[in-house]
């Protein structure tokens, strides 16, 4: 199903996002996961692509396998970083024949060790770029495109990175995804910013529970400079292991989701990690079995 009538349809929506495993043992896990996490009738799930498209092929396999097996409704993402226009095309001709509808946009992180993105020769410079040439070549698939409640890390000048990110939703974006944020205060203003500068797509938020202090780090490192609230830095510091950390992280994305729930967000996004117990001890403290029921609560 195209995600813009998936939004449309389920207000809010519930979805999860996956990364490809790229052993048998973090196979079986992932599967598992996404097998219990599938009781929670998400309204769709993403496929992540990895640094510098390190992942394509895995990525490409999973979206394919989870499309024609789960019955779920797919995303995948796809970056500029290291492909020409005709390596990205051959790559959405595949998708199109599998049967895979949806698309996340992003320009991409640099691979390793290099600090700055370059644009491929032959490729796209721009996230935007690659949405125009998606709506243009594929009219019917569906389109998401990132936003950055704290600010972009490439873009310090909070006014351009707007007008970059209304380039993306002028090119034919039919959603934003937000990077996972920890204050939703973050992403209630960056809500009004993008109202403010005529952007009126769904902005769904990016959720993940942290679930270990030491990976509190590498959640800065995957948002990009992730924002910890000192609330929950205090939170943290008096717990006395990383099983009472799971219990304070998963607390606070629970009342994350509880108040984004309340304020009427279109759309919760989980970043899973490919595990499922976060996610599902969440939706239990919510009351609620499954997607359905929570948009109805």
């Amino acid at each position: 199903m195209n995600i813009a009538q998936v939004l449309h349809n389920q207000r809010p929506s519930f979805s999860f996002e996956f990364f490809p495993p790229k052993t048998q043992e973090a196979s079986e896990n992932l599967y598992n996961a996404i097998s219990e996490l599938n009781t929670l009738q998400p309204s769709y799930v993403s496929v992540t692509y990895g640094a510098g498209g390190g992942t394509r092929e895995l990525t490409h396999d999973l979206v394919v396998k989870l499309t024609k097996e789960s019955g779920l409704t797919v995303v995948s993402h796809l970056t500029t970083v290291g492909h020409t226009q005709d390596e990205i095309g051959d790559i959405l001709k595949n998708y199109h024949n599998s049967g895979v509808q949806n698309i996340m946009a992003l320009r991409g992180d640099p691979p390793k060790g290099q600090s700055e993105f370059v644009a491929f020769e032959g490729g796209f410079a721009y996230a935007s770029e690659l949405v125009a040439y998606i709506k243009k070549h594929y009219p019917a698939m569906g389109i998401g495109v990132a936003g950055f409640p704290e600010g972009h890390p490439g873009c310090p000048n909070r006014l351009l990175e707007i007008e970059y990110l209304k380039r993306k939703v002028d090119a034919g974006a039919d959603y934003i995804c937000t990077q996972l944020f920890f204050d939703n205060r973050d992403f209630y203003d960056f809500q009004e910013r993008c109202e403010l500068a005529g952007i009126h797509v769904p902005i769904i938020a990016g959720i993940m529970p942290i679930v270990a202090r030491k990976g509190m780090k590498r959640m800065a490192e995957l948002a990009l400079g992730a924002r910890f609230p000192a609330k929950l830095l205090r939170a943290m510091d008096r717990a006395k292991d990383d099983d009472y950390a799971k219990e304070v992280g998963i607390h606070w994305a629970t009342e994350q989701v509880s108040d984004l729930v309340d304020n009427g967000v279109r759309g919760v996004h989980f970043y899973t990690l490919n595990k499922s117990d976060a996610t599902l001890r969440i939706y239990k403290s919510l009351g609620i079995d499954n997607a359905a029921e929570l948009a109805k609560s």
